[in-house]
Order: C-alpha cells, then structure tokens, then sequence
C-alpha cells in the first residue's frame, strides 16, 4: 500500500511537471502577442485598444466576425482586463443549446417548473454573478427568450422558469455573433430594441485574409504548440509553404490555419513543414481570383470585398506603391483608395 501511494505521487508529480512544460512551450511570444491574441498588425493593434478601454467599463460589447476570427479569445481578454476578472467567466453558445431548453440555462428553473424538472436549477446568468457571461451566436437566440434578455440586461435581475420572484444578478455581457445582426433586424430575426442594447460597443473582427502580415507569427505560435502536444521537433515552414500559405483566402480564418499546421506537423517527415502536406486547396491557390471562385463562399459581399483586396493588392504591385497611379487603374478616388489599404492591411504592398 505504501509502494501504491508513492507511485501514484509520483505520476502525479510528473503529469504536474509535463502540463507546466506544456503551458510554457504553448505561451504566445509576448512580442507577438496580447492576451494570448496572436497579432501585431495595424487593424489588430487598434482592437487591442479599443480591448483595453472597454474593459474599464461596464457596458455591454458586441464583438462580430467570421467563424474562426478569435471572438471568443477578444471576449476573454475583456474579461480578464476588467474589474470583475477575479469573478466567473462563462461562455455558452446560443446555438449549441435546443430552443426549448434555452430560457432555462440561461435563467434557471423552478422544481416543478415542466416534466423533468426533478428541482431547482441556477442559470447561467447566476453562475456569472460578479463576473462575465459570454453570449456567443447571440442572432440564434429564439425571439421569445430575445424579450427575457433585454429584460435581464435593463433591469440587472432574472426569473427563473416556474417563478414570480426575480433574482438580482451582476453580470458583464458580452455578446457575438458571424452574422450581420443590423440585417437581421431588418429579416424580423433579430429585435431591434435588443439590437440596440447589445451594441453599445461594437468590435469588428476582420478576417484573416486582411491581416496577412500576422500569418507568419500564428504559423509560428501553432508549430509550438503542436510540438508540445505531439512530441515533434518542427522548426518552420519552407520558403514556398509559407509562400503559399500567405497568399491563400483562409476562408476557415485561424481556426483553418491551425488545422492546417497540425496537419502539417504529423505529415512531415523532416523538421519543416513543406508544400507536399499542405492541403490540396492551398497547394492549388497560386491564384488569388482562382482559389476565390473556387470557393465555396456565396456570400456577395463577403466575395466583393475579397475581390477588392485582390485588386487592390494587385494595382499596388503592378505601381510598385505608386497610390496615384494605383487609383487611376482601379478606377477610384485616391482618398477611397487610402482608406482601402488601411482597412485591408495593404499598407506595405509594392514597397519592397
């Protein structure tokens, strides 16, 4: 029984020892960093100081983007720069959770309150007391449980399913969503006086095929922490990898790109990461408006704006950086053009 415990001591002190190898090996480069939001290009540094002067205060953030942009990662960085970052943290996906379910995770229920309500049961909205509640896909809420929330949100207090007597809570609301919640309101899925509500401060996240200058840095981020998981020993990615990679839409965003690394990282048979494990779709995106109409994107104007970056990107190249003479080809203003590249990251093309 001795030998036992020791040896179960001994596992312990070594998972403790291989999870804080782990957590350092996997710890952003601070240098390329904020709040574990990987990223030093222009559009992302004047998110991170929108992050920090929203979270000194207690108003109610709309944080909108692609599928794979980081909402959740800017969320908790608001939170964890806030006043209530010692209180709890919880996230809960609107659209992972069956309608008729909803209003009860969110505000609870009373024993008794339907079938299977076998007792009480605390919401999310009184588990976040004191801290932040992460709405996330907040557009699939039911228009039903959109009422109770702009309810909870004006007066600071809930009911729980089944009861009359309301429940005080303080809680941060962070709210997000991919889809245009403005359009939305305009289909009558969306309310507008909880629209309102929730966008007291937007932050629009920008997708990764406008923040190209950051790609190189995530690469990096992602082969240490799939080094650290895998037991691997990659040290990069090939000239003509990243090549590739840096040119490709990622219409997946990070999320796509982290997947892409992993893959990479288990398929390699040498210490680099090279064109022959890159998913076919990038191997064959040489083109930008190729790999773009080969898409399986039907979003007009997600496909206009990426089609303007192209072109925008291509006038500079073909000028060399000479924005006059780019505006003339792309048949624009010189000021619409300025704020294009602003907007699109393109601040450096045909500089070189």
């Amino acid at each position: 029984e001795v030998l036992l415990t020791v040896l179960k001591a001994e596992e312990r002190l070594k998972l403790r020892q291989e999870n804080a190898v782990l957590k350092a090996a996997t710890q952003p480069d601070p240098e390329h960093s904020f709040e574990g939001i990987i990223g030093k290009s222009d559009v992302m540094q004047r998110i991170y100081q929108t992050v920090r002067k929203v979270a000194t205060s207690r108003s109610t953030v709309l944080v909108a983007g692609e599928s794979g942009t980081g909402k959740e990662l800017v969320a908790r960085a608001i939170h964890n720069l806030s006043a209530q970052s010692n209180g709890p943290w919880v996230a809960v996906n609107c659209g992972a959770i069956p309608e008729a379910l909803i209003e009860s995770e969110l505000f609870g229920h009373k024993k008794g309150a339907f079938t299977d309500a076998t007792h009480d049961k605390r919401g999310l909205f009184e588990e976040a007391d004191g801290g932040t509640l992460f709405l996330d896909e907040i557009a699939e809420l039911p228009l039903n449980t959109q009422v109770k929330l702009l309810r909870a949100l004006q007066e600071q207090e809930i009911r729980r399913v089944g009861e009359n007597t309301p429940i005080k809570v303080n809680v941060r609301i962070i709210a997000a969503s991919l889809h245009d919640l403005a359009e939305r309101v305009q289909e009558g899925l969306f309310r507008e006086d909880l629209y309102y509500r929730l966008n007291v401060i937007p932050i629009e996240l920008p997708p990764l095929h406008q923040r190209r200058d950051d790609i190189e840095a995530l690469i990096d981020h992602f082969i240490r922490v799939q080094n650290a998981r895998q037991g691997t020993n990659i040290k990069g990615v090939s000239d003509e990898a990243q090549k590739l990679m840096r040119n490709y839409a990622w219409p997946g965003n990070i999320r796509e790109l982290q997947n892409c690394i992993e893959r990479g990282v288990v398929l390699t048979g040498g210490d680099m990461i090279d064109v022959d494990v890159l998913p076919e779709r990038i191997k064959e995106s040489n083109d930008e408006l190729k790999q773009l109409f080969n898409s399986d994107e039907l979003s007009i104007k997600k496909m206009s704006t990426m089609l303007e970056r192209i072109l925008i990107r291509r006038a500079l190249e073909q000028t060399r950086g000479n924005r006059t003479n780019a505006s003339k080809l792309l048949e624009i203003s010189h000021r619409a053009l300025l704020y294009k590249i602003k907007d699109y990251g393109l601040e450096t093309v045909g500089m070189d």
